[in-house]
């Protein structure tokens, strides 16, 4: 039966380890993995980051990174086009011949989340034996079958979003007079105000898009600029 798998692999055992490390507030999130073959994987990336100068100089000295290209930006994120190093080609690699797809992929706090589809459930344990063999420590997180949805990918949300919602709900700061304002779950979470703010508005808009969208689509079958932006890049 095909098998959808969370996991997550430590950056520096996959890419981007550096520039996680001196851009801490920054997060990744896949747009398309296109393989060619074993040898080369060109990711486009969305990253949530406040100083893309930043970004540009931790991008050119991450030696997980043979070249770097911002394609645009806007408010507060930018879209990337890398050519990963040797530990993400070896890793996509180990994906592909096991029959796997990344379908998500999510890149902070030193650790990258990932959504793999497997066509067959038994490859699964295959494709992590080969991963020990090849020194990644891969932990798996949760395994659906395809019929299974998680609790947040059906909304689009990325890992940290949706804690970070489920968080502010819990701690009060919906409740109306407000438990927790975003200063103190900023110090909860242990970063600025601002990317804070910014993390919430952005999962704000993620839920508010994909309800919005699924209830458009069946009323008659329209899809928004931009979810569209979103889907066809």
């Amino acid at each position: 039966m095909s098998t959808i798998v969370e996991a997550t692999v430590p950056a520096d055992q996959f890419a981007l380890a550096e520039t996680l490390d001196r851009v801490p507030d920054v997060e990744f999130r896949m747009v398309r993995l296109v393989a060619h073959g074993s040898e080369r994987v060109v990711p486009f990336l969305w990253a949530d980051c406040d100083n893309v100068e930043l970004l540009r100089d931790a991008l050119d000295r991450d030696p997980s990174v043979e070249g770097a290209d911002v394609l645009s930006e806007f408010d507060g994120e930018c879209l990337l086009r890398l050519d990963w190093g040797s530990h993400a080609r070896v890793f996509a690699s180990i994906i592909g011949e096991e029959g796997a797809t990344i379908l998500d992929a999510s890149g902070y706090d030193d650790t990258w989340h990932l959504q793999i589809f497997f066509a067959d459930h038994d490859l699964v344990s295959a494709a992590y034996e080969v991963c020990e063999d090849y020194g990644i420590d891969v932990s798996i997180e949760r395994i659906n079958r395809l019929s299974e949805t998680s609790e947040y990918g059906h909304l689009g949300l990325t890992e940290r979003q949706y804690e970070t919602l489920v968080s502010a709900y819990e701690f009060g700061y919906y409740d109306i007079p407000r438990e927790v304002n975003q200063e103190e779950l900023a110090e909860h979470f242990d970063v600025s105000h601002q990317a804070l703010s910014e993390r919430l508005r952005r999962a704000h808009g993620t839920v508010i898009t994909n309800a919005l969208f699924h209830k458009i689509h069946r009323r008659d079958n329209a899809v928004s600029p931009r979810v569209r932006h979103e889907v066809d890049i």
